[in-house]
């Protein structure tokens, strides 16, 4: 992704030094995620509202419950209470036997899903299950389908980046931040991940 890292920088030139200090973005590569579909789905909804650190450790938990088979047939078959006490909340857990059952009576097909060219499908698609809404599908957009000009507005430490990033302090608001992504097209997902990489850099921005 250089050539994504260098249209970036000439296009906004902001980000010339969290571009010089972080690795490659991976988002984009060519290859998908090594991770099935489903479980990559779940753990995107594991990572809700909660830090990376936690969202580790209960997707941890939750695949050694599962005997580290997480798949819809074996999702479907856990009980809740298990689920519940592997540290999912329970709303967590309904989403995720929700998208179990969605794909194990053929209501959702991931695979489908994953060559569809249209992001905005895919997002409408994955938002009509119950808990997924359009973070949950950008981040499963991002990071299992590598799409290149994902633009995740809605995600604090995203906007917070943008600021570090400008050299302002505090959140920016989504409505403002949505048009500063246009000229950054087709790769406002890689900008995000730029933005991501200057929260972990900066003890100040939280």
């Amino acid at each position: 992704m250089r050539k994504a890292a260098s249209f970036i920088v000439d296009t906004d030139p902001a980000f010339a030094d969290i571009v010089e200090a972080s690795p490659v973005c991976s988002i984009g590569n060519g290859a998908r995620t090594s991770l099935d579909p489903f479980e990559s789905l779940v753990g995107s909804v594991i990572a809700q509202q909660v830090s990376v650190k936690a969202a580790d450790s209960i997707t941890a938990r939750v695949t050694d419950y599962l005997d580290g088979d997480v798949s819809p047939e074996k999702v479907v078959n856990s009980s809740v209470e298990g689920l519940r006490a592997a540290g999912l909340s329970g709303a967590k857990t309904k989403t995720v036997k929700g998208i179990a059952d969605a794909i194990h009576t053929g209501v959702l097909d991931l695979d489908e899903a994953l060559t569809h060219p249209d992001d905005s499908a895919v997002v409408a698609e994955l938002t009509k299950l119950w808990g997924v809404g359009r973070w949950t599908a950008e981040m499963f957009l991002m990071f299992t389908m590598h799409r290149l000009d994902v633009w995740p507005t809605g995600d604090l430490a995203m906007r917070k980046g943008w600021n570090i990033v400008h050299g302002e302090s505090g959140d920016i608001d989504p409505q403002i931040l949505e048009p500063l992504g246009d000229p950054l097209r087709p790769y406002r997902s890689v900008v995000a991940w730029y933005c991501w990489r200057a929260v972990e850099g900066d003890d100040s921005s939280w």
